[in-house]
């Protein structure tokens, strides 16, 4: 039986928490899904690193929040999936905010075993709608998948593999959402050289150098 959290302890702020849900505002019931994901995050970041330590303080801004912003450039989805889920952003994030939503599902991929075992819990603990595939993204999780209004991912793999991932299911309707750093420049000049694709750039919400890139359409060159 896990230990109730101490908040007295926690390494997270209470001050970003609040700016985090200024940012992107969410209901009380999914607040309260994100509460006991951050409490069970924090007990497991202790044996599994899920995020980097120097993170924590800033947890609600640099990652509950920069994955809720997704949801405002995909409002009408319902069915996602996630590459690379690791510590659970975007993907856990999201399936917390979708939980109320009829027919709501979140596909979340990821080939370490420990880092899964982690997004089965959370799943649980927040009875949010997903699916664990424990696979790698390359191997052809997209049959797996089926059809997906949106595909996703955050720090898992350069651009241009990741659109190379995301092409079938793009291919079937999806939208692509990902989430990139300072380097997006560079990363799209090299995506280019292998597909053919019309970015749009969304600066990040939660400041700093963050961009999602947002794509319809994917073609091989």
């Amino acid at each position: 039986m896990s230990k109730a959290p101490n908040h007295n302890n926690s390494p997270v702020l209470p001050s970003d928490k609040a700016a985090a849900l200024k940012l992107t505002p969410v209901s009380r019931e999914t607040e309260a899904r994100l509460d006991r994901y951050v409490d069970l995050l924090l007990q497991w970041q202790a044996k599994t690193n899920l995020v980097a330590a120097s993170t924590l303080p800033h947890l609600w801004t640099r990652h509950i929040s920069d994955s809720l912003q997704l949801l405002a450039l995909a409002p009408s989805a319902k069915l996602w999936a996630d590459f690379g889920s690791g510590g659970g952003f975007p993907g856990v994030v999201l399936a917390c905010a979708l939980a109320d939503i009829p027919g709501a599902m979140i596909h979340l991929v990821e080939r370490n075993s420990k880092k899964g075992a982690f997004l089965r819990e959370a799943l649980r603990v927040t009875n949010a709608p997903g699916t664990l595939h424990l696979a790698d993204i390359g191997d052809s999780v997209d049959s797996a998948i089926g059809n997906v209004d949106c595909v996703t991912a955050r720090a898992v793999a350069p651009l241009h593999q990741l659109v190379g991932f995301a092409e079938p299911l793009v291919k079937r309707g999806a939208k692509a959402l990902f989430l990139k750093g300072q380097d997006v420049e560079a990363e799209l000049t090299e995506a280019t050289k292998y597909w053919n694709i019309k970015p749009h750039l969304h600066s990040s919400r939660t400041g700093g150098h963050g961009w999602i890139v947002e794509l319809d359409r994917i073609e091989p060159r």
